[in-house]
């Protein structure tokens, strides 16, 4: 069965969609930027402050979700300039650190808002 989540933690949706969505034991994450789940406004800084960021609020919507990020499987990242990938691997090691999930890193070629970093997840319960 289907059910959309909305995290209390994580950061007002920008649009028409949910937090997450879970369906058995998968939770299926909406991509996530640097938004302040407090405001809801978006925080435009260097990759690191967009980045560290986006992995808080995937963490956040994850745990409100029955999750964490021990437990997520696959990974996709957006980045607004793909010269940034070894940075970004710098970041994003800081959240997951061992039994890395599945991932895709990829340049978008404009991401909403113009922010830097994109980030989605699939994940177990």
């Amino acid at each position: 069965m289907k059910r959309t989540i909305h995290s209390k933690n994580g950061p007002p949706a920008k649009g028409p969609y949910s937090h997450a969505v879970a369906c058995g034991e998968l939770i299926f994450v909406s991509g996530q930027g640097p938004v302040d789940p407090k405001t809801g406004e978006i925080v435009h800084g260097d990759l690191e402050a967009e980045a560290t960021l986006a992995l808080t609020n995937l963490k956040a919507i994850l745990e409100d979700s029955g999750s964490s990020l021990d437990k997520v499987l696959k990974v996709t990242a957006f980045l607004s300039d793909i010269d940034n990938f070894g940075a970004f691997n710098e970041i994003y090691k800081r959240f997951f650190t061992k039994d890395f999930p599945a991932r895709t890193c990829i340049q978008a070629g404009r991401l909403p808002f113009d922010i830097q970093v994109e980030i989605e997840a699939i994940a177990t319960v």
